[in-house]
Protein backbone atom coordinates (compact mmCIF):
# COMPACT_ATOMS: atom_id res chain seq x y z
CA UNK A 1 0.00 0.00 0.00
CA UNK A 2 3.05 2.02 0.87
CA UNK A 3 4.53 2.07 -2.82
CA UNK A 4 1.11 2.88 -4.07
CA UNK A 5 0.54 5.84 -1.95
CA UNK A 6 4.10 6.25 -2.96
CA UNK A 7 3.99 5.94 -6.39
CA UNK A 8 -0.25 7.92 -6.43
CA UNK A 9 1.73 11.22 -4.80
CA UNK A 10 4.46 10.73 -7.61
CA UNK A 11 1.99 11.22 -10.72
CA UNK A 12 0.02 13.47 -8.68
CA UNK A 13 3.29 16.01 -8.85
CA UNK A 14 3.83 15.23 -12.34
CA UNK A 15 0.34 15.82 -13.20
CA UNK A 16 1.07 19.03 -11.70
CA UNK A 17 4.02 19.70 -13.18
CA UNK A 18 2.37 18.94 -17.05
CA UNK A 19 -0.99 21.00 -16.33
CA UNK A 20 1.67 24.23 -15.05
CA UNK A 21 3.64 23.56 -18.89
CA UNK A 22 0.59 23.06 -20.34
CA UNK A 23 -1.21 25.77 -19.04
CA UNK A 24 0.00 28.99 -20.75
CA UNK A 25 -0.51 27.29 -24.23
CA UNK A 26 -3.86 26.14 -23.45
CA UNK A 27 -4.65 29.95 -22.31
CA UNK A 28 -3.37 31.10 -25.06
CA UNK A 29 -5.51 29.26 -27.35
CA UNK A 30 -8.52 28.85 -24.67
CA UNK A 31 -8.62 32.63 -24.13
CA UNK A 32 -10.02 34.34 -27.62
CA UNK A 33 -12.32 31.96 -27.64
CA UNK A 34 -13.20 31.91 -23.76
CA UNK A 35 -13.34 36.11 -23.96
CA UNK A 36 -16.19 35.86 -26.73
CA UNK A 37 -18.21 33.14 -25.11
CA UNK A 38 -18.20 35.76 -21.92
CA UNK A 39 -18.90 38.57 -24.13
CA UNK A 40 -21.71 36.78 -25.37
CA UNK A 41 -22.94 35.70 -22.61
CA UNK A 42 -22.94 39.10 -20.59
CA UNK A 43 -24.50 40.42 -23.77
CA UNK A 44 -27.15 37.79 -23.19
CA UNK A 45 -28.05 38.72 -19.30
CA UNK A 46 -27.86 42.44 -20.54
CA UNK A 47 -30.44 41.67 -23.07
CA UNK A 48 -32.75 39.82 -20.87
CA UNK A 49 -32.41 42.08 -17.89
CA UNK A 50 -33.78 45.22 -20.89
CA UNK A 51 -36.65 42.46 -21.71
CA UNK A 52 -37.91 42.21 -18.25
CA UNK A 53 -38.00 45.89 -16.91
CA UNK A 54 -39.48 46.40 -20.47
CA UNK A 55 -42.10 43.84 -19.83
CA UNK A 56 -42.83 45.15 -15.95
CA UNK A 57 -43.36 48.25 -16.73
CA UNK A 58 -45.23 47.84 -20.16
CA UNK A 59 -47.20 44.24 -19.26
CA UNK A 60 -45.85 43.08 -22.40
CA UNK A 61 -42.97 42.99 -25.10
CA UNK A 62 -44.26 43.60 -28.50
CA UNK A 63 -42.38 44.11 -31.88
CA UNK A 64 -41.77 47.76 -31.37
CA UNK A 65 -40.34 47.69 -28.09
CA UNK A 66 -38.34 44.33 -29.16
CA UNK A 67 -36.60 46.62 -31.93
CA UNK A 68 -35.17 49.28 -29.44
CA UNK A 69 -33.40 46.43 -27.08
CA UNK A 70 -30.63 46.45 -29.75
CA UNK A 71 -29.76 49.84 -29.12
CA UNK A 72 -30.32 50.25 -26.04
CA UNK A 73 -27.24 47.33 -25.71
CA UNK A 74 -24.61 50.27 -27.05
CA UNK A 75 -25.30 51.63 -23.56
CA UNK A 76 -23.88 50.65 -20.42
CA UNK A 77 -26.23 49.49 -17.62
CA UNK A 78 -25.69 52.29 -15.81
CA UNK A 79 -27.03 54.37 -18.78
CA UNK A 80 -30.03 52.23 -20.14
CA UNK A 81 -31.70 51.30 -16.25
CA UNK A 82 -32.68 55.15 -15.24
CA UNK A 83 -33.98 55.27 -18.89
CA UNK A 84 -35.54 51.91 -19.00
CA UNK A 85 -37.40 52.97 -15.19
CA UNK A 86 -38.20 57.23 -15.89
CA UNK A 87 -38.89 57.27 -20.05
CA UNK A 88 -42.58 56.73 -21.27
CA UNK A 89 -43.07 54.33 -24.11
CA UNK A 90 -43.49 56.59 -26.47
CA UNK A 91 -40.10 58.58 -25.48
CA UNK A 92 -38.82 55.24 -25.41
CA UNK A 93 -39.31 54.16 -29.21
CA UNK A 94 -39.04 57.83 -30.03
CA UNK A 95 -35.11 57.98 -28.59
CA UNK A 96 -34.03 54.32 -29.66
CA UNK A 97 -35.90 54.31 -33.01
CA UNK A 98 -34.36 57.53 -33.97
CA UNK A 99 -31.15 55.38 -33.42
CA UNK A 100 -31.70 52.88 -35.92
Amino acid sequence: MRSNLEVSSELEVQDRELIMHLSPRLLERLSPRLLEQLEAAKRMERTAAIESVLKFRFNSLDDELREIIQPMLSLSPEEFTPLLLQLSREELLARFNSEN
